[in-house]
């Protein structure tokens, strides 16, 4: 069978069923991920001024955040929007995509299990790196292997 058979159905709930069978990632717990994840993100100083000044009312924020995670976490499928083109007009580089992260990791160690822990970090390190790249890019910076996008002074 090739790797590359048309997703069905079928195929994506027996992909989604594996992955909550090894990790315990289910829709509970990305919810909570989601919502403790962001409660830290508003109170940081360095990322918190990014969503506080841009985002009015959280619901729908995190409702699609919880949906974008639940696609990206279980493949579900269920998120259908741009990141990419979303970020791209944002303020930030390097920095902020590790204070991220750093804030990502604590909040999923705190409330995983250590192999739902890792599955998310994983996933959240290649979107972060995406981000970047792309911000980079849209920036006129084209980086190389192992580099970062740096526009503002640390």
């Amino acid at each position: 069978m090739s790797n590359y058979a048309p997703s069905t159905p079928e195929r994506r709930a027996a992909l989604t069923e594996a992955i909550r069978a090894e990790t315990g990632i289910d829709e509970t717990l990305i919810a909570n991920v989601v919502d403790e994840f962001y409660t830290r993100v508003r109170a940081d100083e360095l990322i918190g001024p990014i969503f506080n000044t841009r985002i009015a009312d959280w619901s729908p924020h995190l409702a699609q955040m919880r949906a974008f995670w639940g696609s990206v976490a279980l493949m579900t499928g269920e998120y259908h929007g741009q990141p990419m083109r979303k970020h791209l007009p944002l303020p930030v580089d390097a920095e902020h995509f590790d204070r991220w992260l750093k804030l990502f990791e604590e909040t999923v160690n705190d409330l995983c299990n250590p192999k739902a822990a890792e599955h998310f970090m994983e996933r959240a390190r290649r979107i972060a790196e995406s981000l970047e790249l792309g911000i980079a890019g849209a920036n006129g910076v084209m980086l190389g292997r192992g580099e970062r996008f740096r526009q503002f002074a640390s």
